[in-house]
């Protein structure tokens, strides 16, 4: 992203964390005249040790100067997790992956992973690149959200088929938790590779294309690897509960291997191996160049 939407991504940010601290679990009256809810600057500045007027201009998204022991200070304020204050210490140092992986080359699957995909079976398994777009899935995953093979190349992106298929939309139960999570993955991504402008035209775009998208985003927390129980209901197999757990791939392309363990309570395994006896999607993972 440029200079300007780094700052403004930063300031977005300081704003809603400082308004998730609440004054009297940072040792502040509450007082009766507090116009928004959370910490006022100055008290941020306070548990920060910094003056009021540089955390102000921090949090105005004004190009001054800062440096890592100061951050650390305020992350500590705002009472950051670990993701958040990687997030943080990106935005504000500028300090993101870029580099070597900001080429345009198309992530592949190595055979080794294309075989852990495939023995998932009752596990629907989305391998997703650094910008959400989806590289490969196994059966499973085909039977419970969509056959992906359907869906054409370029429009195989997580966060655009949550808010653009009246599949994914009608699956979950509460539909802004399960996006929620995403999003919080892909703030994760915004945050670390802050040279790459893509992600900058794709918020522009889906701001501009879904109403609710904004909202959500804006209220999305920074996650690596978020650890979620979802409730969907099937259109064929009914009420289904799934962990989703979301593994880092080792290797020189940044992938993201998600996987949606049936809740052992449930009767989650048994309704797949039923969708899967039936005529199968046509699911097929994709990628095979090896590493």
């Amino acid at each position: 992203m440029n200079r300007q939407a780094r700052l403004q991504a930063l300031s977005a940010f300081l704003k809603a964390q400082r308004a998730k601290v609440s004054p009297e679990s940072a040792g502040f009256p509450a007082g009766s005249r507090r116009r928004t809810p959370g910490l006022r600057r100055e008290e941020v500045a306070q548990l920060a040790g910094v003056s009021p007027t540089w955390y102000t201009w921090l949090e105005q998204g004004r190009d001054i100067q800062v440096s890592a022991s100061v951050l650390d200070c305020v992350a500590g304020a705002l009472r950051l997790t670990v993701d958040e204050r990687k997030y943080l210490f990106s935005l504000a140092l500028e300090t993101g992956s870029g580099g070597n992986l900001l080429k345009e080359e198309k992530p592949k699957i190595s055979p080794s992973l294309q075989t852990i995909l495939q023995e998932l079976r009752n596990c629907p398994t989305i391998i997703s690149d650094r910008r959400c777009q989806i590289v490969g899935w196994n059966q499973a995953a085909s039977h419970v959200f969509l056959d992906f093979e359907q869906v054409p190349e370029e429009e195989r992106n997580m966060i655009r088929l949550l808010f653009t298929r009246k599949e994914f939309r009608s699956l979950a139960v509460n539909w802004e938790h399960f996006v929620s999570g995403f999003l919080s993955m892909f703030r994760a991504y915004y945050g670390q590779y802050v040279e790459d402008e893509w992600y900058e035209r794709f918020l522009e775009e889906m701001t501009a294309l879904h109403p609710d998208f904004h909202q959500l985003w804006e209220q999305s927390r920074v996650s690596s690897a978020p650890e979620v129980l979802l409730e969907f209901r099937h259109a064929k197999a009914g009420k289904m509960l799934f962990h989703l757990t979301s593994l880092q791939v080792q290797g020189s392309a940044d992938l993201r291997c998600g996987i949606y363990t049936p809740a052992p309570e449930s009767t989650t395994e048994i309704k797949i191996k039923r969708l899967m006896e039936r005529k199968s999607p046509s699911a097929a993972s994709v990628g095979t160049l090896t590493e």
